[in-house]
This record gives C-alpha cells, structure tokens and sequence, in this order.
C-alpha cells in the first residue's frame, strides 16, 4: 500500500510539475536579412504582407527597433545577448587572431547562446536557417545549445541549384537533393518547414519549445519563384523617389512616425529617375519585383508557421519576435546588380542598388553598414496572444529597444537564469534589458546607452539625445524624439552633451575591444554633404 501510494504522489508531482512546465510560454525568434524598415505593409511599405501585418495588428509594434548594422554581429549579439565585439565577431568572418579577441570571427566561450540559456530552463531548442556565426571555425549550432538544427553555414543561396549551396541537418551535411529534404525547395520555405517539424518534437517531448528562425530572404543575390516576380512587375516603373515618397506618407498616415520628422533628400550620387531610359526603368522594375516576390514570399513563410502553430494549437501562448539583422542593403553600389539570364533564377544574381535601397529605408538614410537610423533601424513586431493584453493590440511602442536585449527578454519569458559561469569558463554580463514589460506598456529598465560601431561607424543612443558619426567624421548630435532622420545636427549648440556621450562611448569603445577600420566608403561623403545642405535650406 505504501509503494502504490509513493506511485500515486509521484505521478501527481510529475503531472504537476509537467503542467507548471507548458505554462512557461513557446517563443519563436524570427530574423530578416537586409529587409529595410519600410519594407512591410505595417511599416509603409505597398508589399504585401498581410501575415506580419496581422501579427501586428494583434500584437505590439516598436517604432525604434535597432539591430547592429550588418549580419554577423547582429546575429552574435542575438544569440548571446551581449554585444558582437564581447562575442567575439566584431566584424564579419575574417579571423585577426588571438591578440584581437573581438575580431575571431566566431562566438567565443566567454557568451552562453540562447538556446544553451533556454535549454537549463527545460526549453527544447531548435534553429532553422542563417547561421554565420563561425561555423568554418567550427562554431556550429549543434554544439552551441540547439538540440534540432537545419542550418546553411552563411546564405547567399534561395535554392539547391544556387551557387554555395550547402545544408546542414543535426550536423549532418546533406546534399542539395537529399531524400531528407523536399524536392525543387526554397529556403524560405525550407526553413519554416523544419521548423515545424522539430516543434512536432518538442511538443512530442512535453517540453516548451524555442525556435530560432533565421532566413536569408531577402539578402541577396535575390531569387524567388517566377509567378510570385510575375505578381510585380510593371508596378516600380514609378521611380524610387516616388515609391520613397509614398511609403512616407503611409508612414504617417498609419502613425508609425511623427509629421514633423522630415523626409531628407535623396542620395545625390543616385540618377534622378526620368534621366533614365526606358529600358533601365524597365530594368529596375524588374530588379523591385524580384525583390518585393522575395518579400511576400518571406511573409507567406510566416502565414504557414502561425498556421502550422494554430493547428497544434500551441499558438495563443507562443511569443513570436519578429525583427532584421540591418537596414536596407545598398550593396554593390548605384546600380546594383542584374545578372543572368533568368533574373531571379537560381543562377542569377540581383542586387537592388541604393535608388530602391532609398525607398527600403523610408524616413531614414543611410544603409546598411552604417549607424545613421537608415543602416541601424529594423521593424519589430511582437505577438503573444495569451500575453498581450488585447487592449494592446495594434499599439505602437516608442521606446528604443536593441538586438542585445533578446536574451534577456528570453531569460525572463521562459524563467531561466543567466550563468555567471558555463563549462568552467566565465561569462559575461548580460548588456542587454528584457523588453517584456513594453508588451503591455511599461518602462523598460535599461540601465546603460546603446552603443553601436561597425567598420568604424559608431553612435550611442542615451533617452532622446543620439551621437553618431562616419568613421573619420566629426560627432554629430541628433534630438532623436523631435528629429529622427537626423537633419538637424545640434552638436554646435549642446557642446556638453556631445562631451558627456562622447565620454561614455569611449568607455565602451575600449571595454569590448572594439579597433579603428581603416577602409572608406567615399560615395558617403557626397550623401552627407547633400544631406546637410538641405537641412541648412530647411
């Protein structure tokens, strides 16, 4: 009698703990690459989008949403909440070596990965897509705390056929026509499609799960389906000015940005549209529609995981974070790219170029690389039905939050405890602030600034007051609450502030190791000048 009454209780303690265990919310990390902030429907943007758009219709949008500037070191930031240089990938892949411990090119040991952080809270972790983060140095998503993985080692490719194209399955390199794997896919699709199946498993596991869902789309070179480009084409021959325009004026109407910020003028190094020939309009049409297909292919991809989350009934308390690695990519330069003979194919190669980069980054300017608000902003959608309270939904939130601060808003969603210490190695800090309290409208506890450097780009952001500069530029300082396309530099008139921040930055400067670039980007330069001479008119 007593061993069966031991059973019983034993059975009522697992089945209670197992209850207490899904009471902890799912979360589901969503990255873009190079998707710019005005390129969703519910930030400005004429691509449709109606699956983000509907998670933020019932979720919470925030208007200041900041990544890092470029790939890599956003994607390190995120996965360890500290920023990139303290992980080790202050740049991108090339490794400086051992006196350069910001500069090694993969995630060190000194940073815990989310999924390692979510895993000893009793979380089942997975990751699907990008990984970038070192895997040529052996630093692998199989290793770092994810118990299910289909991972690409670095993009650059939407289909088997493309040029690089390697896939990773739990550590299991396959080829691109593996039985293991659809037939003809698409990563985008790909990707939401294993995510769905290592969800099966966590499910199956009696485990809340965490999934980090890191696409490619729409990094170029850009392909996608040729009846989605069809959906597009002939709809860009407008011009970039005058889509840049109109997604400003949606941005206003939809109340994602204040009337007063103005729209700085465009990059003077970029042809005035009607100089062009027909031909090149027709060529750049065609260049937007590749990349807008790209897009709504991006947000069916999402319409079939809330969908596929619905149908396991999972969804209401699974927290989706939906937010882009940086701003809108004007990479290689003023015309982009438009390669082979089938844009858009799996053996072409189409850049966008900086006139519809413009339009990618509506109100800002600049792109990405840089840490003006064009290089540095990203639309951040936040959806949790059992969390959110519905008098929320649909709402904007104005305080600024960063890519380091998922992390920590991961410890606190899911209960887990942040380690001083993991495999014997010391850990750093967490620098980033849990953004759950902005779900239902409190004050963020953010103790410190937000610091950025990339390729010697740098800025801090402390409360309204932005300083910010281009490498060997001189600090400018920005009002960001009353100018946040940054055309009013206050620097001459608040010479404290700029003293006071410039301080700060330096002290954060040296304490992740950050060093000076010494590239240049001289096309920059013009854009600046353009830009202060309109704002000295206005």
């Amino acid at each position: 009698m007593h061993t069966k009454l031991k059973s019983v209780l034993l059975l009522m303690l697992f089945t209670t703990y197992t209850s207490f265990a899904q009471q902890k919310p799912n979360v589901i990390v969503i990255l873009a690459d190079d998707l710019g902030y005005a390129d969703l429907g519910c930030y400005g943007s004429e691509i449709p989008t109606p699956n983000l758009d509907n998670l933020a219709r019932n979720g919470v949008r925030l208007t200041s949403f900041y990544n890092t500037a470029r790939c890599c070191p956003t994607r390190a930031a995120l996965l360890t909440g500290v920023y990139s240089h303290q992980a080790g990938i202050g740049h991108m892949m090339e490794d400086k070596g051992a006196d350069h411990p910001a500069y090694r090119a993969q995630l060190n040991d000194k940073s815990v990965t989310i999924a390692e952080v979510m895993k000893s809270a009793g979380y089942f972790t997975a990751m699907t897509g990008k990984w970038h983060v070192g895997q040529p140095h052996g630093t692998v998503p199989w290793k770092r705390g994810f118990d299910r993985s289909l991972n690409a080692p670095a993009g650059g490719f939407y289909y088997g056929a493309g040029k690089g194209a390697k896939l990773f399955l739990n550590g299991e390199e396959l080829a691109n026509d593996s039985d293991k794997l659809p037939a003809k896919w698409y990563t985008t699709d790909l990707w939401t499609d294993f995510g769905l199946r290592f969800i099966d498993e966590g499910i199956a596991a009696k485990k809340p799960f965490m999934l980090y869902l890191a696409h490619n789309a729409p990094h170029f070179p850009l392909q996608a389906p040729e009846e989605d480009i069809a959906r597009f084409r002939g709809k860009y021959l407008k011009g970039y000015e005058k889509l840049r325009q109109e997604r400003y004026e949606k941005q206003i109407r939809l109340g994602l940005i204040d009337p007063s910020w103005k729209l700085p003028p465009i990059n003077p190094n970029v042809p005035k549209w009607e100089s062009l020939s027909q031909a090149e309009k027709e060529k750049y049409d065609h260049m937007m529609a590749i990349y807008a297909a790209v897009i709504y292919r991006l947000d069916k991809s999402i319409g079939d995981l809330v969908n596929g989350l619905k149908k396991r009934g999972v969804f209401d308390n699974t927290v989706i974070l939906f937010v882009s690695d940086n701003g809108g990519n004007a990479e290689p330069g003023i015309e982009g790219k438009f390669e082979g003979e089938k844009p858009g194919s799996a053996e072409s190669a189409v850049f966008i170029g900086q006139g519809w980069a413009e339009a990618a980054c509506t109100p800002f300017w600049a792109y990405k690389h840089h840490t003006h608000e064009g290089g540095i902003s990203s639309p951040g959608i936040i959806s949790w039905p059992a969390g959110i309270p519905a008098s929320r939904n649909g709402k904007f939130e104005k305080q600024p939050a960063h890519i380091i601060d998922i992390m920590a808003t991961l410890v606190d969603l899911g209960g887990a405890k942040y380690p001083a210490t993991y495999n014997n190695q010391p850990i750093q800090p967490l620098e980033g602030a849990s953004l759950r309290p902005a779900f239902t409208g409190k004050p963020i506890s953010r103790k410190n600034p937000i610091f950025w450097e990339h390729e010697g780009n740098r800025a801090i952001r402390d409360g309204k007051w932005k300083l910010v500069a281009e490498r060997s530029e001189k600090w400018q300082l920005y009002d960001i609450e009353k100018d946040r396309t940054e055309l009013a530099d206050l620097s001459s008139k608040y010479p404290e502030v700029v003293k006071e921040l410039e301080e700060k930055y330096a002290a954060w400067y040296k304490r992740v190791g950050a060093e000076p670039y010494d590239k240049d980007f001289k096309w920059f330069y013009d854009y600046e000048k353009a830009k202060n001479e309109a704002a000295s008119i206005k």
